[in-house]
């Protein structure tokens, strides 16, 4: 027999304990790889070409305070800034949704398109949402999954605010990192609310990469001690306000991970010491006929690695193919965008499962150096 082949056998001696090692090893790998991409998932700032020049600017008190629309002319004459339009969130229900999954805005379309350039809308949809007050254009991922089409009836159910609205799809856009929103002309809520005073907040987009940052300073300024003081931010960094209100996830990811590995840790190591205390007397065999004791360390940590990398393979291995092949963003309605199990995620794991399965041989080796070949055929004689 050669010695892989002894290793095997011995790793598999025992069928179902080596089974359950390998599925524990699996399960929480699997687990630890779906945690860490949650942890992507909600805190990977947006990428697209145009978040590096957007900039959002909202009351400092709160988002929930609005801005009064007379900001407009003083925010469009900062120098640098290509684009502002008005940005306020609806909130309304659609049909009998206990939870509409969708964000409703409030924009002025000429400047929306300025300031949103990844938004992809066809040229005569666009036109059409722009000429029809009472139109919208609606996130190609919401149109998908709730059937809509070019020509029908959006009605939402105000929540926020005490007015109901009923839009004309006028078209879909697509191309965003969020392809779920609908978005309606501003001047059509003001109508219905009796009056445009008031803004949720302003989108800004810059000229260039460079001038962002003046910018920000610029609007912080011009605003300073008055009734309706801002905090302008980059895109980045507001979506990251969002994420910071459900506390710190992080943290939390990083708890429960660490958890997950503590205890997938204790359970390797008693496996394999109780594996290895089964075979005292093989292995005390094997010393008396000139084995030393770094090969006899070669062979438990052969077969504990082995079992952890096989756990790895099937555990992260598989979360990746069950992330790649299911299309959790049609799933989930679009709340999970991209959840994408990345190389790194994937190394980690691994990673994880190679330190593991070198610890978890450590001790069952340590108690094999330190016992006799005397003492080693008396343990199981």
């Amino acid at each position: 027999m050669t010695l892989p082949g002894f290793v095997i056998r011995n790793a598999f001696r025992n069928k179902r304990r080596a089974l359950l090692s390998t599925l524990s090893v699996a399960a929480s790998l699997f687990l630890l790889v779906t945690l860490q991409t949650f942890q992507r998932e909600f805190t990977l700032p947006p990428s697209d070409i145009g978040a590096s020049l957007r900039i959002a600017v909202r009351n400092k008190v709160s988002l929930g305070v609005p801005l009064p629309v007379r900001q407009r002319p003083i925010v469009e004459g900062i120098p640098g800034i290509a684009g502002v339009t008005p940005f306020t969130y609806f909130g309304g229900r659609f049909r009998d949704e206990a939870y509409t999954p969708f964000a409703q805005f409030a924009v002025d379309p000429v400047a929306f398109t300025n300031v949103f350039v990844d938004a992809r809308t066809p040229p005569d949809q666009l036109a059409a949402w722009m000429q029809d007050r009472r139109s919208c254009i609606v996130g190609k991922v919401t149109l998908e999954r709730y059937g809509l089409k070019i020509g029908d009836k959006l009605k939402l159910i105000g929540t926020f605010y005490p007015v109901d609205l009923d839009l004309n799809i006028a078209g879909y856009y697509s191309g965003t990192p969020d392809d779920r929103s609908v978005f309606f002309h501003h001047k059509h809520l003001d109508e219905m609310l009796g009056g445009g005073k008031t803004v949720g907040t302003w989108w800004v987009r810059a000229a260039s990469a460079e001038a962002a940052p003046g910018i920000i300073s610029a609007l912080n300024a011009a605003f300073a001690n008055t009734s309706a003081e801002v905090r302008a931010e980059t895109e980045s960094a507001f979506q990251m306000g969002f994420v910071s209100m459900w506390g710190n996830i992080k943290l939390l990811i990083g708890s429960i991970s660490s958890v997950v590995v503590f205890t997938l840790l204790l359970v390797a190591v008693s496996t394999m010491s109780m594996a290895i205390r089964e075979r005292f007397r093989e292995l005390a065999i094997l010393k008396a006929i000139g084995y030393r004791r770094r090969e006899l360390f070669s062979f438990i940590l052969a077969e504990s690695f082995g079992l952890a990398m096989v756990g790895a393979l099937v555990g992260a291995g598989g979360a990746y193919l069950a992330f790649s092949f299911i299309d959790l963003p049609k799933l989930t309605g679009g709340m999970l965008r991209q959840f994408e199990v990345t190389d790194r995620i994937l190394a980690m794991a691994f990673t994880i499962a190679a330190v593991l399965g070198v610890v978890a041989a450590i001790p069952p080796a340590l108690a094999v150096a330190r016992t006799s070949v005397v003492d080693g055929l008396k343990t199981l004689d």
